[in-house]
């Protein structure tokens, strides 16, 4: 841990560690002047706000011996380099269309900014048409990524999600068609910065929807396994899903949405009234299979950690 004037922050939750020059921190040096010519090195570290929030904060040390200054600065990134659950190169997908149109400036102002103070590596492609993601991640080299960016909402989560997927049973020859073959588990992690009209998957994982917040949770390579299900037809692959599955009233709401996008989020209220006026009913027959040995309960305080 590293000690600054008012917490302990932890090896895992430091960010970078960079050498100071004196003309960038100027605080507190009128202490030094009698002293030789000071040394100095900064440390980032995740400052946790409120409400699920993280921040990027820095404290700098000052110390008179350059090489005891070199000396601290080697150790400790030394210790960030013993963090192998961080991603060292990042594939980023970004909408620009999505929500509010400001993904590409949501990315390159509040986290392009933070990946590279990570010494992350990017390589970022702005999609220019819908499934864009989707088709680039069965043509990229995808074994020289740790994970893949997508910054958008939930439509660029599902996009990049089926694209991994797809990809993984592709290489391994496995017919998503079939509804009762093994699927080749997808070790590569999705990071997600929300930048869409609905942020529904990045609110259930973060528990904040914020940029910043989101990023700092890639940099320091935090992780949230999700179940998926398969929905077939008549032994033909459909969709992937993480969230919901819907059907009838929820269809027909994001069927007329879609074709109001330049609406934004509003849509969503606009056509679930339309499509509440017309009255339309819907049948449909359930079946499922029950699980044969439980081995826990949602209300235990047990954490998924399959894979």
């Amino acid at each position: 841990c590293v000690h600054t004037e008012n917490c302990f922050v932890p090896t895992s939750e430091i960010i970078a560690v960079e050498e100071t020059e004196l003309n960038k921190k100027q605080r507190n040096i009128g202490k030094w002047q009698k002293m030789g010519k000071p040394h100095a090195f900064t440390v980032y570290y995740v400052k946790k706000a409120r409400n699920h929030r993280w921040r990027c904060s820095d404290v700098t040390f000052w110390c008179v011996d350059e090489y005891l200054c070199n000396q601290w600065i080697q150790a400790l990134k030394e210790l960030l380099e013993m963090q192998k659950c961080r991603p060292k190169q990042l594939l980023v997908y970004i909408n620009p269309y999505g929500g509010k149109r400001q993904g590409k400036r949501i990315y390159e102002q509040k986290v392009a900014p933070l990946f590279s103070l990570a010494s992350i590596s990017t390589d970022v492609v702005i999609t220019e048409h819908a499934n864009h993601a989707k088709e680039n991640l069965f043509e990229v080299n995808i074994n020289k990524y740790d994970g893949v960016v997508c910054v958008g909402g939930d439509g660029m989560f599902s996009e990049v999600m089926h694209g991994l997927i797809g990809r993984m049973q592709k290489d391994s020859g496995i017919d998503q068609n079939n509804p009762k073959a093994p699927l080749v588990q997808c070790n590569i992690r999705i990071g997600i910065i929300p930048a869409g009209s609905t942020d529904c998957i990045c609110y259930s994982t973060v528990g904040v929807s914020d940029p910043v917040t989101s990023a700092l949770h890639i940099i320091v390579g935090d992780c949230q396994p999700l179940d998926v299900s398969s929905v077939h037809h008549n032994n033909t692959f459909l969709k992937y899903c993480v969230s919901l599955l819907g059907y009838g009233f929820y269809g027909d709401i994001l069927k007329d949405s879609e074709k109001k996008r330049w609406m934004g989020p509003m849509r969503y209220d606009y056509s679930g009234f339309k499509t509440f006026l017309s009255h339309h009913y819907y049948e449909g027959t359930i079946s499922f299979q029950p699980a044969k040995r439980t081995l826990g309960s949602p209300r235990d305080k047990d954490s998924c950690r399959t894979g």
